[in-house]
This record gives structure tokens, C-alpha cells and sequence, in this order.
């Protein structure tokens, strides 16, 4: 189940996923249960735009001194992944390639995302761009900040 600081992203009712990733306003709207009688959407029905990348799933926690943003990026060569930041802003870019589907006449199921991605995270704390390291194992991208360490309360006198 995925976890977030101030929302449950999922939602279970009967031992059946009842929704996923909805906003208050979406909770009310959503049917009680999920139908899993009904198939997806066949291959030849999916309007793909090519011009939208793929959203990155990430992570993001803190340790007593750094931040820490992980993504799992399996299928990606690390040569072919752009990370930045900017202003507080990390972006992470890349391009999952499915390989040789020469051949291919007809998909059974298609679950997989293949082509581009980004994602832009607003960071939740200060860092030190300058104690950034990224590393790539395993199929996870982990991205570790140093924590710009944050002075004790300063009292401000009135004049």
C-alpha cells in the first residue's frame, strides 16, 4: 500500500480495492467496489499521446542529515537518465526502452510503460546542492541531499 504523510492513497472496502491515488472530491464520486468483471481497454483502444511523459514514481524521506529521493528506474541505463536541480527543484528524466518488439502482431496485455519520463519534485527542505550523490543499483535510482541545517529559533525584536 503506498503511504503518504497526510492522505491514504488507497482505500479498501470488502478486501477489494476500492480506489486509488483520489482526492476528497473523487472519494465521493467513486464507486462502492470495483468491478472486476470488466476488462481494460484492448491495446487498439488506448489513446496514447507520445507528446506526455510518463510519470516517475518516487519516495521521499529525511534522515537526521540528509534527504533522500528514491525511484525505481529498472530497465533504464544510467547514461540515459538526466537528474538536476534547480531552485530547490530536482527533476529526473529518462527513456524506458522495451527492447526488440519486431514481430509483435497482437498484445494479450500491455502493463508495462515504455518511453519517456519525468518527474519534478519540489524539495521539502533546504539542501546543499553542492553534497549531492546519485547512484543507480539494482534498477533503483537513489538521489541523497545533504540537509542545509536550519538555526534554532531566532527571536526578532519588535521596534
Amino acid at each position: 500500500m503506498a503511504r503518504h504523510r497526510d492522505d491514504d492513497l488507497l482505500l479498501e472496502e470488502d478486501d477489494e480495492l476500492a480506489a486509488a491515488f483520489l482526492g476528497d472530491e473523487d472519494i465521493a464520486a467513486a464507486p462502492a467496489t470495483v468491478d472486476q468483471s470488466q476488462d481494460g481497454p484492448t491495446a487498439e483502444e488506448w489513446d496514447e499521446d507520445d507528446s506526455v511523459p510518463g510519470q516517475l514514481a518516487v519516495d521521499v524521506y529525511e534522515t537526521k542529515e540528509k534527504l533522500v529521493v528514491k525511484a525505481r528506474t529498472a530497465g533504464v541505463n544510467k547514461n540515459e537518465l538526466d537528474v538536476s536541480i534547480s531552485d530547490n527543484q530536482l527533476t529526473i528524466r529518462g527513456t524506458l526502452n522495451a527492447g526488440n518488439e519486431d514481430g509483435v502482431e497482437n498484445y494479450f496485455l500491455q502493463e508495462c510503460y515504455w518511453g519517456e519520463f519525468s518527474r519534478t519534485i519540489a524539495l521539502p527542505v533546504p539542501v546543499k546542492e553542492d553534497e549531492i550523490e546519485a547512484v543507480l543499483k539494482d534498477g533503483v535510482l537513489t538521489i541523497s541531499f545533504g540537509k542545509v541545517k536550519q538555526d534554532t529559533v531566532k527571536k526578532i525584536e519588535v521596534l
